[in-house]
């Protein structure tokens, strides 16, 4: 009688049966495919979301420039005998100008005068947005710049040398030609006087990031709200205009007692 020996199985794993590892390693890929596709899912809904309110944005405030500046600026923003060409001008102009109420006009002059805002910031935002769409031109700042935390020292320096002469050392303002003026920059907020840096409005230079570099503009708002916040050394300010409104008072007062003092005295003694 033949005796057939039947093989015997390795211990530890039974026949036909996958190692442990196998498995873990199959469920790891699986988890890393579905987080993948979880992850380039969700990347590409979210913009598309923002792809789509950036529109929606920009076709609200297409809407408000053709109701309220197409007049002027014309409707593709290029201009006309009655306003200048927008096209390139950013984000940053339409935020100052709009944003501080000088547009719209109120009426032709020399230049725009700050007066009440007619829109809302939703509003502001939606015309900036729509303006900065047709050509690349300056954006809003940062934030990190308008925090007023920068070196005051520099700032006062900087802006002695480029703004003191039509703003005050003090930036009080003051008189140009023409029946222009620069205006006084107390409580005018940090946003619009980097805006006003980097675009240059009504007879202002502009000061590009190859002029003045952003830190150096942060130190020069930096200046400005030490300033605000630091009342007058010598007691009574005068409008911080200089020796022309000290001289004035002078004349006026000093030398207007001197004279009403002799006459009261020679009325005495005649």
């Amino acid at each position: 009688m033949t005796t057939f020996n039947t093989p015997k199985q390795p211990r530890g794993r039974k026949a036909g049966r996958r190692s442990p590892l196998a498995s873990v390693a199959l469920i790891a890929i699986g988890l890393l495919f579905t987080g993948g596709a979880y992850a380039a899912f969700s990347t590409s809904t979210a913009s598309a979301e923002t792809n789509a309110t950036s529109q929606q944005t920009v076709g609200e405030g297409q809407k408000l420039f053709a109701a309220n500046c197409a007049t002027c600026h014309g409707l593709a923003a290029q201009g006309s005998g009655s306003g200048p060409s927008l096209i390139g001008v950013g984000a940053a102009a339409v935020d100052f100008q709009v944003g501080t109420g000088r547009m719209p006009m109120q009426m032709n002059g020399p230049q725009a005068q700050k007066k009440k805002v007619q829109f809302t910031e939703e509003q502001i935002a939606s015309l900036a947005a729509y303006v900065a769409s047709l050509a690349p031109g300056p954006g809003k700042p940062d934030a990190s710049l308008l925090d007023a935390e920068g070196n005051a020292a520099n700032g006062a320096e900087l802006f002695r040398i480029n703004c003191a002469m039509c703003h005050n050392v003090a930036g009080a303002g003051g008189a140009l030609t023409a029946g222009k003026y620069a205006p006084n920059l107390k409580g005018v907020t940090e946003a619009h006087i980097y805006e006003a840096m980097v675009t240059g409005p009504q007879s202002m230079p502009v000061f590009n990031d190859m002029n003045i570099s952003p830190e150096s503009k942060r130190d020069i708002i930096t200046y400005l709200k030490y300033l605000e916040k630091t009342p007058s050394p010598g007691g009574l300010a005068l409008g911080s205009l200089g020796p022309v409104s000290e001289g004035l008072f002078l004349w006026i007062f000093g030398l207007g007692s001197i004279v009403a003092l002799t006459v009261w005295i020679t009325a005495k003694s005649n």
